[in-house]
C-alpha cells in the first residue's frame, strides 16, 4: 500500500472548513504560496478569535492540500464562489476534502451510504469509531493509533460529515442522516474534472469519487442524461457501452459556462 493512501488524522486541522475555506477563497490569488496565503489570511483580520499558529495550521493542514495541491483548483473554486450556491460549493468542499483524505472519502462511502441504503435513520459515534478500529487493523494508518486517536478521528469524521450537510448538526452523536443529491452543475463539473486528469468516459462513469453523493455506474449514466439537454455534453449509452461529447474543450471552458459567462 503506497504511503500516499494511508489514513492520517489531518482532518484535525478544520473538519470542514466551509466559512473558512470561503473566506480564504476570497483572499488567494492566483500563484500564491501557502505561506503568502497564511500572511494574507493574518493580516485581513477575518480570523480574529484565532491565534497565529493554529490559522498557520488551518491554511498548511486544511486548506493547501485540498485546494492547493494542484494550483488551478483554488483560482476555479474562487471564481465560482462569485456565481454559485453555498450548497453547490459545499458539495465541491466535500469533493476536494474527501479527495485529500481518503479515510472520509471510504467512511462516506463504506459507512454512511450503506446505512442509508440499508434504511438506517442515524449514524452513530460507535459506527465512526468501528470504521477506524478495524481501518488500524487493517494497517490503513502508518502506525497503530491509540484508543484516544481512535475516538477523536471518529469524532472528527461525524463532524465533517455534519459540516457538509450528510448529518444533521445535533449536540451528541448519534446524528440524523441526511443523504445529499449532487447538484446538477457540480455533477456537470465533476464529469469535466475526471476527463481533465484524463479518465475515459467509461472511467469517469464509474469512477469513485461519485459515491460521495451515493452514485454508482447507472445512477451516474442517467444523472449525465439527463443533464444532457442543457448543452454542456451528449450522451449515447448501449448496455455497459457510453460515449460521451463534450461540449467544451478544456476545463477552462466548462468553468466559465458553468459560472454563467
Amino acid at each position: 500500500m503506497s504511503e500516499a493512501r494511508l489514513y492520517t488524522t489531518r482532518l484535525q486541522a478544520g473538519l470542514g472548513l466551509v466559512d473558512e475555506t470561503l473566506a480564504l477563497l476570497e483572499l488567494y490569488r492566483s500563484g500564491m504560496s501557502v505561506r503568502e496565503l497564511y500572511a494574507a489570511a493574518l493580516n485581513s483580520g477575518r480570523f480574529p478569535t484565532m491565534t497565529a499558529r493554529r490559522l498557520l495550521n488551518l491554511v498548511q493542514e486544511g486548506f493547501a492540500p485540498r485546494y492547493m495541491e494542484d494550483p488551478e483548483v483554488a483560482a476555479i473554486l474562487k471564481r465560482l464562489a462569485e456565481y454559485w450556491q453555498r450548497d453547490e460549493l459545499i458539495q465541491l468542499f466535500m469533493l476536494y476534502t474527501a479527495r485529500a483524505n481518503c479515510i472520509l472519502a471510504d467512511f462516506i462511502r463504506e459507512v454512511f451510504w450503506p446505512r442509508y441504503m440499508a434504511g438506517f435513520d442515524e449514524l452513530s459515534r460507535d459506527d465512526a469509531t468501528a470504521f477506524v478500529e478495524a481501518a488500524v487493523r487493517e494497517g490503513r494508518t502508518q502506525k497503530p493509533w491509540a484508543p484516544s486517536t481512535v475516538r477523536r478521528v471518529a469524532s472528527y469524521l461525524l463532524g465533517t460529515c455534519t459540516d457538509f450537510g450528510l448529518l444533521g448538526n445535533c449536540r451528541l452523536p448519534p446524528r440524523p442522516i441526511r443523504p445529499v443529491r449532487i447538484h446538477p452543475r457540480v455533477a456537470t463539473y465533476l464529469a469535466y474534472n475526471l476527463r481533465g486528469l484524463g479518465f475515459a468516459d467509461r472511467q469517469i462513469i464509474h469512477h469513485p469519487d461519485w459515491g460521495l453523493f451515493g452514485l454508482e455506474g447507472d445512477d451516474v449514466r442517467q444523472q449525465l442524461k439527463r443533464l444532457a439537454p442543457e448543452g454542456h455534453f451528449i450522451v449515447q449509452s448501449a448496455g455497459d457501452v457510453t460515449q460521451i461529447t463534450w461540449g467544451y474543450r478544456t476545463m477552462g471552458e466548462a468553468v466559465n459556462a458553468l459560472a454563467g459567462h
